[in-house]
């Protein structure tokens, strides 16, 4: 059976023939073969012409034709010039900043390299990538600029062209105020410092200002609006433009009042009202009297009448929390501002094409004006070092002979101005805190702050009567500053040491003056360690000090406070001089003042220690008529130490015959207290004042403390009923 397969009819004999190969091929198949690269063996391209070259295959032949003429061509290449290097990277950089899409990636790398290949300046490109290069520098400094860094960033923005640039950095900072409302003030700050030195970026920022306001106001867009006026009044705050603009635009937002338009007014009126109210009160009572009109005549929403009204409340506070320049921006001299003068109806040029690149055919000269421009504003040095050296070796040398030159004034007159000065100044003050304004106004020169508080505490001395305004001012300045406390301190210590040169008026009024600022603890009471309560370290002048000065922290505070406060353990170690506990001597010295001075509650503690004390065991026997030798032996110089004494506040006291009486009874005074009972009462019937009875009392405790301590009670009552007046 036949099969139904049909077989290829086989081609003729000439119709193929392999070529001589040692390897088997294929025949070649009538579709065309894909074109494949490949590189050839090296060894056949290396070899060479043999007696087999005439069966190499086609392909290979053309390899090799590929291969001989790349290697040709590398060896006979020639490197291009600088100048077609630097016209290929500007034909590069113009294609990528011209692309459609805004241009493409392109590496940091890359882009500096093209950059740097790129060094005519008065090419396009040169200048378009300086443009580039200054309006991200612009931006880059108005957007992190604030409180704490604007004295940093300022010289850092004059660095850059200003003068070239003044398009794009009112645009940003535009941009930047809009977007952040509440930093005004430091935009409207950096604005006005650029404006004392380039005049001409502030002129243009208000231009641009007026302008985007006028738009806004047509296009009722109130947030352009709000942006607008904002900074317009923080530029008046600054005497950047006139108030008269400010004026204007609140007269055109009150003509015709809606809720928004109030609304904008009352922001104004907020941000530069204190501003309108100092330099210009017609106009502040002009748009208060409209508000008030509005709030009374206009239907307003309830929520902006409230507004209007929390407005006339910050009035009536005057402005306290919306002041016009806050301390920390007021960088600007007031005679170094420069105020443009602008109104609504003029015309304005906002000049818009300052925003757009233009080539500069002056470019490296434009460049070179600014830079000394830069110079003279932040005063940098210019020249070379050798210059530089020899004009700070000719100041030294300037400023040595005027040294050498200098006057010294040995007659004190400018210390003695100073004084007249704070003295006018505490006189012609009403109230202690319009007196304290004052004297914080003063320009004390350096290492002259102690002039002031002597000059208060002698003030305050001289008055008739202690004034409790003296008291206040101390009590404020302590409170303000530590430097201030630390001056009362010293000068606590150096009246306590000089408070024998003062008459008694004057010792009083000082003693009630550091009573009044230890009670309100604007003196710290550690300054009481300078005060030693004995008989050898005390005069009378300085025990009637401590005596007004305790009677008035007791009325001041209370006696069961002051008790408080001087039991206080932190405290106590700074006492020990006033409360002495090491030394009987001295305890007994102690509690006998306070006790004749009416302050015997304080001297609890010292009556205990001296009640639970040891007694010395001293045997008896042989020791009394040592002790009767050593009293009469010492009789002559108490008397003599009394009659010393004595004998200052008796010239005083008495007069005439009694004077000689009295002072004869004190010179024979002995171991008992007679002479000195009789003086005491003399001084009683004379209504003596209590100071002087006081002195009697204490040098006689001073000389008698055994005799007074017992049998001091009738003594004691005799003293208490003259010091009390009776």
């Amino acid at each position: 059976m036949l099969s139904a397969v049909r077989l290829p009819t086989p081609p003729p004999a000439d119709a193929y023939q392999p070529p001589y190969n040692p390897r088997k091929r294929s025949p070649p198949s009538r579709s065309p073969s894909p074109v494949r690269r490949r590189s050839p063996p090296q060894s056949r391209l290396n070899r060479g012409s043999g007696p087999k070259d005439d069966h190499i295959d086609e392909r290979e032949l053309q390899l090799r034709a590929r291969f001989r003429p790349r290697d040709t061509d590398a060896a006979t290449s020639k490197l291009p010039t600088a100048e077609e290097k630097a016209a290929a990277a500007r034909k590069e950089y113009d294609s990528l900043l011209n692309a459609r899409s805004g241009g493409v990636y392109i590496p940091p790398a890359r882009l500096r390299a093209l950059q740097a290949s790129i060094t005519d300046k008065d090419s396009e490109q040169y200048q378009r990538m300086a443009w580039e290069a200054l309006k991200k520098s612009i931006n880059g400094l108005v957007n992190k600029v604030n409180v704490a860094n604007i004295k940093n960033i300022v010289p850092e923005l004059f660095s850059e062209n200003l003068v070239r640039g003044r398009g794009l950095f009112c645009r940003s900072i535009m941009r930047s105020q809009a977007q952040a409302l509440p930093f005004t003030p430091v935009y409207a700050a950096m604005a006005a410092i650029v404006n004392t030195k380039l005049p001409q970026v502030g002129e243009l920022l208000v231009h641009r200002l007026i302008v985007q306001f006028k738009k806004a106001f047509k296009r009722n867009d109130k947030a352009v609006c709000l942006a607008s006026t904002t900074f317009l009044a923080h530029a008046a705050n600054f005497q950047i433009v006139h108030e008269i603009v400010v004026a204007e635009v609140l007269l055109l937002l009150l003509h015709r009042p809606t809720d928004d338009s109030v609304e904008i007014a009352i922001t104004i009126m907020r941000e530069c009202g204190q501003h309108l109210e100092e330099f210009n009160p017609p106009v502040a009572n002009a748009i208060f009297d409209q508000l008030r009109k509005i709030l009374t005549d206009s239907a307003i929403e309830t929520r902006t009448q409230y507004a209007v009204e929390v407005l006339f409340q910050v009035r009536k506070d005057k402005y306290k929390d919306n002041p016009a320049i806050k301390e920390e921006l007021d960088l600007v001299e007031e005679e170094d501002m420069i105020t443009h003068r602008i109104g609504l109806d003029d015309e304005i040029d906002t000049q818009n094409t300052l925003n757009i690149f233009k080539v500069d055919p002056q470019y490296e000269g434009n460049e070179a004006k600014y830079k000394q421009l830069k110079a003279e504003i932040l005063g940098e040095a210019e020249g070379s070092d050798e210059e530089y050296e020899s004009g700070s070796e000719s100041e030294d040398d300037e400023a040595k002979e005027e040294k050498a030159l200098e006057i010294k004034d040995a007659t004190n007159t400018d210390l003695v101005n100073l004084r007249r000065t704070i003295y006018l100044t505490i006189m012609s003050s009403s109230q202690a805190e319009e007196a304290c304004h004052k004297l914080m106004k003063l320009n004390l020169p350096a290492g002259q702050e102690g002039e002031l508080i002597s000059m208060i505490v002698e003030c305050c001395s001289q008055e008739k009567t202690f004034s409790k305004f003296y008291g206040l001012i101390g009590e404020r300045f302590a409170k303000i500053n530590r430097l201030w406390a630390t001056l009362l301190e010293e000068s606590f210590i150096s009246s306590y040491e000089t408070i024998h040169r003062r008459e008694t008026n004057q010792l009083r009024n000082v003693a009630k003056f550091f009573g009044h600022l230890l009670s309100c603890d604007a003196l710290a009471w550690n300054s009481l360690s300078i005060v030693h309560l004995n008989e050898e370290e005390t005069t009378s002048s300085s025990r009637i000090f401590v005596k007004i000065l305790v009677q008035e922290l007791a009325e001041a505070l209370g006696m069961a406070n002051l008790q408080t406060r001087l039991k206080d353990p932190n405290l106590r170690p700074y006492l020990d001089g006033l409360f002495p506990t090491h030394n009987p001597r001295n305890t007994r010295f102690s509690i006998n003042y306070f006790t004749s001075i009416g302050m015997g509650g304080l001297t609890e503690e010292m009556r205990e220690h001296l009640k639970n004390a040891p007694k010395p065991a001293a045997d008896h026997r042989g020791h009394t008529q040592d002790r009767v030798h050593h009293h009469a032996l010492a009789q002559q110089d108490v008397t003599n130490s009394l009659q010393a004494d004595l004998a200052h506040p008796l010239d005083g006291i008495l007069g005439g015959p009694e004077s000689v009486r009295h002072r004869r009874d004190v010179a024979i005074a002995g171991p008992d207290l007679t002479p000195l009972r009789m003086l005491l009462g003399h001084l009683r019937r004379k209504e003596t004042e209590g100071d002087e009875a006081l002195l009697i009392h204490l040098v006689a405790v001073r000389h008698h403390p055994e005799e007074i301590a017992v049998e001091g009670a009738i003594f004691e009552k005799q003293g208490a009923r003259i010091l009390e007046g009776e």
